[in-house]
């Protein structure tokens, strides 16, 4: 019955949501066609694909250590476009490897070991367009290779050992549209060909060869409009002789053995189409003469990098036809000179200098020349210490300036003067210490303004007021301690604001009071914000309602451990929440209330601080659709965390010691697609039985590479835990039958070293009843003595001149007394001696003194005699106190106590008289009968007294030690 009510109940989770894995795969939770099987470290194909759906289209097994393809590796996946198996170790790829790739577009193949590309290898490929093999070690191509590619446009087998070009060109002859092709850093020493290329290559790159000449075709790049031949050192002007570059529109010829200028005058290709960079034009003699062949071409962009140019004149372009871009990178100019070298190009919109040696901008305020239509200015990768005064006046109408990864330390606050028109500034990777309000005065339409990676301390207050349209402002990476409450002042466009990275310790509401109602993304990663208490007076993001992204991860150097309450108050609008990497020790549970639009929330690589995760923190994020968890410390979660997010659709909960995932946590997460648990220690026993019945059933949630789960002790893994073991509950049986003995074992020690001699006495108090009942009904013989004396060995003296002698001695009538010195029998237990002693007196006289209070045997010998008298309802005690004892000292002896409440005792008197006296009243209560009349009520109640009395625990047991003790 328990079996099918577990199997039931688990059936019907099943129904609500269940999950699946694959072995070495992860499904994109943004793509479901989409797999990635990124360092899995198989060998095998098959072991990494078989058990991917047939209807993926992407697919990445790059970074594993495949060696060889074999037929139809692929072939279930007629849907796949792209596939990547870079980075691996094949060097064999079996005929059909690909047969049944019928849709596949994009094969990378690249950072392999293949050597030779043969027939039919890449057969079955009919729809593919990019083919990347480069970093390979091909040597050989075979004519046919490339057969089945009729479609392929982009060919990359850079980075190679081919050395025959003509093979190259036998086997790409047939592709109809084929438009790029990367020869580039292979052995090729000579472009002699037997076919043609095919006319549909527009693209040829031979760069870093090692090519001496160029072919015996008039044509062999007829149709090829970008051509690379850089860096083949044996090329010279000659092997361009008879060769047809007419319909070559970008000519890329670096670093080679040839005259530019003879080159112009042999070649036919249009000279405005040449990139003339690392040419050797190294002086301004050369320079001209370039100008002079080009006076009367058409040239829109003049590229002269790497010729190791180091200054330039102003005459130096004055014979140049007018063109729109000029790029300088990669020389070593030391000054531009407010550009005076290119004051006869008006027209000139772009100038690009970039890995120079400029130290310095100087002012450009006296110039008379302009470049009205210059839009873009490049001076990243110098050393530029500083920038002057009005250093781009004569380019007004500047719209994009880099002066970005420099060493500016100081920018003067007329730098940027009359740049009314400028969209984009970079200053970022500086030194720039200082800001101040007249540095930005005139750029009224800048919309991008990046200050990253500088040495900024203070933001002061209207540093920025000139800028109204700014809409991107990047603070990032500087050394910010304190932004005043007016810094953002005039920023009525801002959107995106980048702090992150700085040494930001606090946060008000004022600092974002000036863009509340623009400001779209904050970024306040590795700040130093931190808080130790959890009330806060207000929200520093209350009035950002239209907030969209927020980053405050990483605080340094311990993290936001504590976040106050209603911290994020007022963020309505709010969808991505980043808290990764602080050390929260708790989040307080109103602590995402106003969130209620929030789509993605980090909070992971908290370890050590978050443990537990309480009720009801997300219950306003109804449309939160990633929640990463990962690295929290988490050590079990309820069933109510996620009880409002019907929107969640991943959720991230690796490395956490997790041991126990229960079903019902996430059975409410109707849209759940995704859930990590990697490297969670999911222990492998009943408890975890739901959890392994539903991810057994493949459905709509992925875990990420469940296979890989291990139990917590790390015997094996959570897929092969067995629990059908668990619906017999051997667990509840084996502790029912278990715990009672374990229990015995741990208590027996206990009780026999704390109670070990109230158990003994217990049983002899149970002998002496029992050998009394069977005395009573077998043996109806008188007593053998008319008294037990009880009395302590220190008070031997008065027994033995008093009491003896006026009992036993004196009078008509004498008592038979029995005394332990006198009366025990030899070589009989003690305890023995006593019990029989008491049951064969009718009285029992105990001598009481202090000293009698502390025996341990007085004690025994009296709790015998009270037995009788309480239970067998027998008046056999008679008290004899030899001294007074106060009733304070008493309240200690709970027995005697008892015993003087319900028996008159006498007192021991001083002088002669009362003493002749005593000894009367003794007679007396000696001649009176044992037995006493009681009636039924009366009897309860001293059944109940002796109970009670025999229950007392007053540390007054035997010990070992007086079991040698004499009276």
């Amino acid at each position: 019955y328990k079996y099918h009510k577990y199997k039931y109940i688990y059936l019907m989770l099943v129904t609500l949501i269940s999950a699946y894995s694959f072995k070495n795969c992860i499904r994109n939770y943004q793509d479901d066609t989409s797999f990635n099987c990124i360092q899995r470290f198989q060998r095998c194909v098959s072991d990494l694909v078989s058990d991917l759906p047939h209807n993926t289209r992407a697919l990445n097994i790059s970074h594993n250590l495949l060696t060889r393809l074999p037929q139809e590796a692929f072939h279930k996946f007629s849907q796949l476009i792209s596939l990547r198996i870079d980075f691996n170790a094949l060097e064999t790829l079996e005929e059909y490897a690909f047969d049944g790739l019928y849709s596949l577009k994009m094969l990378n193949l690249s950072f392999n070991k293949i050597q030779h590309l043969k027939s039919k290898m890449l057969a079955g490929l009919s729809n593919l367009t990019d083919l990347f093999l480069n970093n390979n070690n091909l040597g050989a191509i075979e004519y046919d290779a490339f057969f089945f590619l009729g479609t392929l446009k982009l060919l990359n087998l850079r980075s190679n050992k081919l050395q025959n070009y003509s093979q190259i060109v036998k086997s790409v002859s047939t592709l109809t549209s084929l438009r790029m092709l990367d020869l580039c850093y292979n052995f090729l020493a000579t472009l002699n060909h037997s076919c043609s290329l095919p006319k549909s290559l527009i693209i040829l790159k031979l760069c870093n060869n090692s090519l001496v000449s160029l072919g015996n075709k008039q044509s062999p790049f007829s149709f090829v409009h970008i051509l690379d031949l850089s860096n083949n050192t044996a090329l010279n002007e000659q092997c361009f002789d008879n060769l047809d570059l007419g319909n070559v529109k970008y000519l890329q010829m670096k670093f080679n053995q040839i005259s530019i200028l003879r080159f112009l005058n042999t070649s036919n290709i249009k000279r405005g189409h040449v990139d003339y960079s690392g040419m050797g034009l190294n002086d301004n003699s050369r320079l001209q003469n370039l100008c002079e062949y080009l006076r009367h071409s058409e040239v829109r962009r003049l590229a002269l990098q790497s010729n190791n140019i180091s200054s330039l004149q102003t005459n130096t372009f004055d014979n140049c036809p007018e063109f729109k871009i000029i790029d300088f990178s990669r020389n070593v100019l030391k000054n531009s000179k407010c550009l005076n070298f290119l004051k006869s190009k008006s027209s000139v919109q772009s100038v690009t200098i970039e890995h120079n040696q400029l130290n310095r901008l100087y002012s450009c305020s006296k110039v008379k020349y302009h470049f009205p239509h210059l839009v873009n200015i490049s001076y990243r990768y110098n050393r530029i210490l500083s920038v002057a005064d009005s250093a781009f006046s004569n380019a007004p109408n500047l719209l994009s300036l880099k002066l970005n990864i420099n060493n500016i330390a100081f920018l003067n606050k007329g730098a940027f003067k009359n740049l009314t028109k400028l969209k984009l500034l970079r200053l970022d990777n500086n030194l720039i210490t200082d800001l101040f309000s007249s540095s930005f005065g005139n750029l009224s339409n800048l919309q991008i303004l990046n200050l990253r990676n500088n040495r900024i301390s203070v933001i002061f207050d209207l540093t920025f007021q000139s800028l109204e349209n700014l809409e991107i402002l990047d603070l990032g990476g500087n050394k910010i301690t304190h932004v005043t409450k007016k810094a953002f002042s005039g920023l009525l466009k801002l959107i995106n604001l980048y702090l992150d990275r700085n040494n930001i310790k606090l946060l008000t509401n004022e600092m974002f009071h000036q863009i509340q109602n623009t400001l779209l993304t904050l970024d306040l990663q590795s700040n130093q914000i931190r808080y130790i208490s959890k009330e806060s007076s207000l929200s520093p993001f209350k009035n950002l309602t239209k907030l969209r992204d927020l980053k405050l991860s990483e605080q340094r150097p311990y993290g936001i451990t504590i976040i106050p309450h209603s911290y994020f108050k007022g963020l309505r609008s709010l969808k991505s929440l980043f808290l990764s990497g602080n050390r929260i020790m708790k989040l307080p549970t109103d602590a995402f209330d106003d969130l209620v639009n929030l789509e993605f929330l980090s909070l992971d690589n908290s370890c050590d601080g978050i443990s537990k995760i309480y009720d009801g923190i997300f219950r306003h994020l109804k449309k939160l659709r990633v929640l990463n968890m990962e690295n929290m410390g988490i050590q079990s979660l309820t069933e109510e965390v996620f009880g409002n997010l019907t929107n969640l659709h991943s959720l991230l909960l690796s490395r956490n010691p997790l041991q126990i995932m229960n079903v019902t946590i996430i059975q409410n997460l109707t849209s759940l697609r995704y859930l990590d648990l990697r490297k969670c220690p999911i222990s492998c026993t009943c408890d975890n039985t739901p959890f392994k019945n539903w991810s057994d059933n493949a459905s709509e949630v992925q875990i990420v590479y469940f296979y890989d789960l291990m139990c917590s002790d790390q015997s094996n893994h959570f897929y092969k835990f067995d629990n059908s073991v668990c619906y017999l509950d051997i667990g509840k049986y084996l502790f029912l039958s278990i715990s009672p003995l374990l229990i015995l074992l741990m208590v027996s020690p206990i009780v026999y070293l704390k109670m070990y001699w109230k158990i003994k006495y217990t049983y002899y108090i149970f002998r002496s009843w029992f050998n009394d009942h069977w005395r009573r009904m077998e043996d109806k013989t008188p007593y053998k003595y008319d008294a037990f004396i009880s009395y302590n060995s220190k008070d031997e003296d008065w027994v033995l001149q008093q009491l003896l002698p006026n009992l036993e001695m004196e009078g008509t009538s004498f008592f038979k007394l029995c005394l332990h010195h006198r009366d025990f029998e030899l070589g009989r237990n003690i305890v023995d001696n006593i019990v029989d002693s008491i049951y064969n007196s009718r009285k029992t006289i105990c001598v009481v003194s202090r000293q009698y209070l502390r025996s341990e045997w007085c004690s025994l010998e009296i709790q015998m005699a009270s037995y009788r008298l309480f239970h067998e309802m027998k008046d056999v005690l008679i008290l004899i106190f030899l001294e007074k004892i106060p009733n304070r000292e008493l309240s200690t002896y709970h027995r005697i106590r008892r015993v003087m409440l319900k028996k008159t005792y006498i007192d021991w008197p001083e002088t002669t008289e009362e003493q002749e006296f005593f000894w009367t009243k003794l007679k007396e209560a000696l001649r009176i009968s044992s037995l006493m009349g009681c009636d039924t009520s009366e009897c309860e109640e001293k059944k109940f007294l002796l109970l009670f009395f025999l229950s007392d625990t007053e540390n007054q047991f035997l010990s070992p030690k007086n079991l040698y003790m004499t009276k």
